[in-house]
């Protein structure tokens, strides 16, 4: 399959990679130079205009920063400029209003197109082992999955257009209360004298075991690899995490859900990122406590 892909960073250029091994004809630009040769190396046909890409393609991919810049990729590039009956696959993490209002224009222009965030991170985009929470029709899905596929190890339909979007965003919020609650134990527990890998043998078989410690342990040398043990480098970065935590706040005050940890959550990430921690892992948070 003939499919275009949009925006090479960090997570695009794995997703990308993993779409050529899977034997697909991947037609690829990014603004960055370096980005288009690593992709030209893996195997990716290059393109200097966005235009140019989905000129021909069966299917759009794209991996983008914000919702805004993927509202004008799609309203410029790719809607009207890719053949009739291709079907988009937006990758990025972008507010739920702009992800549906997209997926509307595709649709009145005569595509199908889903929102499919992704969760796992750099490592998983490499190996093709990430998670897809995807909104959009059944038809759509149905198409997008067989590409999907091809980056993740899971593919979840989670509902109508938007509906991906809603399901990452709440997810990260989750994930944040979860990672500073597990930080504060640990801090806690090394006040009161107990040995950190003791407490983690303790609670992570106990009623406050959750993903942040038994998977990502925050702690160095306790849990499996992390980054942690990198000196909180890698993984997935303070900066993403505040990034999600606003969309997150965003879709609360528009649906007027009430999330009292979700929003003390955002405010610890946003003192810890104002810090000069933005590009340290999320996990590093347990540094402020």
């Amino acid at each position: 399959m003939k499919i275009a892909f949009i925006g090479l960073g960090n997570m695009g250029g794995g997703m990308a990679a993993n779409l050529v091994k899977a034997g697909h004809d991947v037609r690829a630009f990014d603004l960055s130079e370096d980005a288009l040769a690593a992709a030209k190396n893996n195997g990716c046909t290059t393109f200097t205009a966005a235009s140019e890409a989905c000129d021909g393609a069966e299917a759009v991919v794209s991996m983008l920063p914000n919702g805004e810049i993927v509202k004008s990729v799609y309203s410029n590039d790719v809607i009207g400029t890719a053949p009739e009956g291709a079907v988009f696959l937006d990758c990025s993490t972008i507010d739920v209003a702009t992800a549906r209002e997209v997926i509307e224009a595709a649709s009145g222009a005569g595509y199908e197109m889903v929102d499919a965030p992704v969760s796992g991170g750099i490592a998983a985009a490499n190996g093709g082992t990430l998670t897809f929470m995807v909104g959009g029709t059944t038809s759509a899905f149905a198409r997008a999955k067989q590409i999907l596929e091809a980056m993740g190890k899971a593919v979840i339909h989670a509902g109508d257009a938007g509906n991906g979007q809603a399901a990452k965003i709440c997810n990260n919020m989750l994930l944040a209360i979860h990672m500073i609650g597990t930080c504060e134990a640990f801090a806690m527990a090394e006040k009161l004298g107990l040995d950190a890998q003791t407490f983690f043998d303790i609670s992570s078989v106990s009623s406050g075991q959750n993903w942040s410690m038994t998977s990502y342990c925050p702690v160095p040398g306790v849990g499996p690899q992390s980054p942690s043990d990198n000196d909180y480098q890698g993984g997935f970065a303070t900066a993403l995490m505040l990034k999600d935590l606003r969309l997150a706040m965003e879709a609360a005050e528009t649906s007027d859900a009430a999330t009292p940890m979700g929003a003390r959550a955002a405010s610890i990430y946003e003192d810890f990122a104002g810090a000069g921690n933005g590009s340290l892992d999320f996990s590093a948070i347990i540094k402020m406590l």
